[in-house]
């Protein structure tokens, strides 16, 4: 058994390793070589007044490796201070911590589907960035033009950082603008990013400079209401986002193929406590009082139905076209099948952790009983 930390995943994984193992386990997922359970949070009340303790955990297996990802955070919506109690009149972006500000807890621990037994529990920090990154890749690989070149992007925060390296395994990338609300950091990401990168990276003062001109746009933000505007969009453009909450619908219906990387969604009524309306989660279990419920955020802009779109594998098995034209503006749409990630690319690291010898090996027999369960 196998204890991995953020320094142990990010000297034992590459950017394209991870695109790679996503694929592969994507390619398995037609013929149940590959199967996950989509997300599910559970919502509980804290002594807060603009926020919840929210527990999230997904599953999934592939290539003799299942994984279940769990989260425990205190999520923080900050309200207009001349507001009242309506999650509507939210502001800025959403914040999350475990313990104080500044700090997390994210597991991801894999199991053998062989016999049963546990191989490994990972900080989730960098394996998560990794994997939403290597699913922006997955996509525009799949999607955007061959000749894309330039990149706008809309964040510029950590997952920006991994959306980028991923847009740079898949494309040759030789322009990037970025835009973040605070200008420091947008310069930061931009002096940072090309270095690392070796290409030409400027912050600009506006997510529409960002986008204009640009062959990919990404949006990697924790905003609460969308970023992207439908005017922006130009023919021949492909869009990722990290979350459905930055566009609306009226982006939605500019996209000419939109392609999603799974269902997250459950086909599961409405009710008091059951949502799909809170926050970014697909699937929500809420606890809390009629008053403690309005600390919520609610929903801006037309909700955007992806029910209907394609899904990834649904495009590598030919059942649904993917780009067919250099002027179709194409979107990739990065949730669904996220347990199905974490098998794949914590499998890749517990692999390649053995193989090394690298992390710290805990007694196996401390998580193994002989009382039935």
């Amino acid at each position: 058994m196998l204890l991995l930390d953020n320094e142990c995943v990010a000297r034992l994984l590459t950017m394209r390793d991870c695109i790679d193992a996503q694929a592969r386990a994507f390619a398995g997922l037609p013929a149940g070589a590959s199967i996950g359970r989509p997300r599910f949070d559970t919502y509980v009340p804290t002594s807060r007044d603009d926020g919840y303790y929210r527990f999230g955990s997904v599953d999934g297996a592939t290539d003799g490796i299942l994984a279940v990802r769990l989260k425990s955070d205190v999520m923080v919506w900050p309200r207009d201070d001349g507001a009242d109690q309506s999650g509507s009149h939210r502001v800025g972006s959403e914040q999350k911590y475990c313990i104080e500000p500044g700090t997390y807890c994210g597991l991801v621990i894999l199991f053998s589907t062989e016999n049963g037994a546990p191989l490994a529990i990972i900080n989730d920090g960098h394996l998560q960035h990794m994997r939403v990154g290597g699913a922006a890749g997955l996509g525009t690989r799949l999607l955007a033009r061959e000749d894309a070149h330039t990149v706008g992007m809309i964040g510029s925060g950590g997952m920006a950082e991994t959306f980028l390296d991923a847009l740079c395994c898949v494309r040759e990338i030789r322009r990037v603008r970025v835009y973040s609300r605070r200008e420091e950091n947008r310069r930061r990401f931009a002096r940072a990013m090309a270095d690392r990168l070796q290409i030409d990276i400027e912050a600009v003062d506006s997510a529409r400079d960002a986008v204009r001109g640009a062959d990919i746009v990404a949006t990697c933000t924790d905003s609460m209401s969308p970023v992207l505007d439908a005017a922006w969009l130009e023919p021949g453009m492909h869009v990722v986002a990290l979350t459905p909450r930055e566009f609306d619908a009226s982006v939605a219906r500019r996209f000419d193929v939109a392609i999603a990387q799974g269902r997250e969604r459950l086909p599961l009524a409405e009710s008091e406590r059951f949502s799909q309306h809170v926050s970014g989660s697909p699937n929500a279990f809420v606890g809390g009082s009629v008053d403690e419920r309005r600390r919520l955020p609610v929903s801006r802009g037309e909700r955007v139905d992806t029910s209907g779109w394609p899904v990834y594998s649904d495009v590598i098995t030919g059942r649904a076209p993917g780009r067919t034209s250099a002027e179709q503006v194409t979107f990739y749409y990065t949730v669904g099948n996220w347990g199905v990630q974490f098998a794949a690319v914590g499998g890749h690291v517990y692999r390649e952790a053995v193989r090394q010898g690298v992390g710290v090996t805990l007694p196996r027999e401390w998580f193994i009983q002989t009382i039935r369960n």
